[in-house]
């Protein structure tokens, strides 16, 4: 069953590591559990986005949206690349893992991988959103331990985060907040 290998595959997922630190533990989180918190997000926040999607479709999309990082590794948020290069890295990744299942499966997860790439849609805005607020979260509670590091401003946070001003005011001003407090305290520049 080419499913059952596609299952297999993917929990390579699991050693992709990214940028932030886990709130409770000296290691970084892998790009598993970053969409693991994110999917969790979209059905805890959901009441708060500014305008309605489809929970399922946006759940599915924050659990496949980082997929390709197996194959074509993670890219810190603030890191300076080249954009075409990474997305047609990232295409093509995509092409191969989702390439791995049967027909509908693979359309079905190739259209949700491009439609969050695009953003066009509510469902990939919010998880957009999400994907720039979740580590936002970590880092309150590992006292901006990669920002520091990396020497990240808060404008560059604030750029990032900007979607989600459109997606749930609510959110966005909570986030205002969150970064006005890392800044004070010295986590941000």
């Amino acid at each position: 069953m080419k499913e059952l290998l596609f299952i297999q595959t993917i929990d390579q997922l699991k050693s992709v590591y990214r940028q932030t630190y886990l709130s409770i533990d000296p290691r970084h989180e892998s790009s598993a559990e970053h969409s693991w918190h994110m999917a969790m997000m979209l059905l805890l926040l959901e009441r708060y986005a500014a305008e309605p999607f489809d929970l399922l479709r946006a759940v599915k999309m924050a659990l496949i949206h980082d997929i390709i990082e197996i194959e074509a590794g993670d890219t810190y948020a603030f890191a300076v690349f080249d954009a075409a290069e990474k997305h047609e890295q990232e295409r093509v990744a995509a092409e191969n893992l989702f390439g791995m299942l049967p027909s509908e499966d693979r359309t079905e997860l190739l259209e949700l991988w491009h439609e969050f790439e695009e953003r066009k849609t509510p469902e990939a805005r919010i998880v957009k959103a999400m994907d720039a607020l979740q580590p936002i979260l970590t880092h309150m509670m590992n006292e901006g331990r990669s920002w520091r590091e990396n020497g990240i401003r808060r404008e560059q946070v604030a750029k990032r985060a900007g979607l989600l001003r459109q997606v749930s005011p609510a959110l966005w001003e909570r986030v205002e907040e969150m970064l006005d407090t890392a800044q004070q305290r010295g986590w941000l520049l």
